[in-house]
């Protein structure tokens, strides 16, 4: 008589995987763990079993021990944050940083004890290594913000490294996006310290207020900045009349003009008093 039992799958082919992908699987294994932890609670055999290899395979790939392995997982978590700022120069400058702060702020929720840990230096394996790399991270941000503003930022924020004004090539001078004034560049960083503030309250309140409501009181912070410095800043004042030519009455600007405007109509009478007529 026939069996009709149906025949065992056939065993899965195990696949070798070459270093490259060996490296990015520790890599994973290992920001999963400080994702949600501070780094210096997190031990080589948790990585291990969390990659589940052996800990003298994670010695080889990462001979360093936890300090290498972990400067190699914030690198990569570096890099994947940096991506949250990339995007395309189309439509409202504001509804373009909202994008990019859903981004950010996505990732924050989904690292939020190590990104706690990381941003506020208190890992006993934060090193000159680890803060170059959160350094980094900033430049990023604050070069992309800038160009969402229709300017670029310094060489030391595009990661060129010190440059003065004077070593630029004539064509650089004469074409392309205008470098970012003072002024300006200390404005965009400001925000982008107030935005780490905010993410680490937000953190430590229970991720109070939910994050689209976060994300609109940044942009609104952002917009805030900027109005309040193009009042003293020629510079900013163009960058201004620039933006708000591309934003529309139902975007983040629109929205902010019609709530702010009837209030600071109320302030009417602190302005001066033009001399009363002969």
């Amino acid at each position: 008589m026939t069996s009709t039992a149906a025949a065992p799958p056939p065993p899965r082919a195990y696949r070798r995987l070459s270093v490259e992908e060996r490296r990015a699987q520790l890599l994973v294994a290992a920001l999963g763990l400080f994702a949600h932890r501070a780094p210096d609670e997190v031990s080589l055999d948790e990585v291990a079993v969390a990659a589940g290899v052996s800990r003298p395979l994670v010695y080889r790939y990462f001979p360093g021990g936890r300090q290498q392995l972990y400067e190699a997982a914030l690198g990569s978590a570096a890099d994947e944050l940096k991506l949250c700022f990339t995007e395309p120069p189309v439509g409202p400058p504001t509804e373009r940083v909202a994008r990019v702060l859903d981004r950010y702020l996505r990732f924050v929720d989904e690292h939020d004890t190590g990104f706690s840990a990381l941003l506020r230096g208190g890992s006993v394996v934060e090193t000159s290594r680890t803060t170059s790399i959160v350094d980094g991270v900033r430049r990023a941000a604050a070069e992309a913000i800038l160009s969402h503003l229709g300017r670029i930022g310094s060489a030391e924020e595009r990661g060129a490294g010190p440059r003065s004004a004077g070593t630029r090539s004539a064509s650089t001078r004469s074409a392309g996006p205008q470098s970012a004034g003072p002024r300006l560049r200390m404005m965009v960083r400001s925000w982008i310290a107030a935005v780490e503030a905010a993410s680490l309250i937000w953190l430590d309140e229970g991720k109070q207020p939910p994050a689209a409501e976060l994300r609109g009181w940044l942009v609104d912070h952002l917009i805030a900045l900027l109005a309040a410095t193009a009042a003293t800043d020629e510079e900013a004042a163009a960058v201004v009349r620039d933006l708000l030519a591309l934003e529309t009455p139902d975007g983040p600007a629109g929205r902010l003009a019609e709530l702010v405007i009837p209030v600071v109509a109320d302030a009417a009478h602190l302005l001066p008093q033009a001399p009363a007529a002969d």
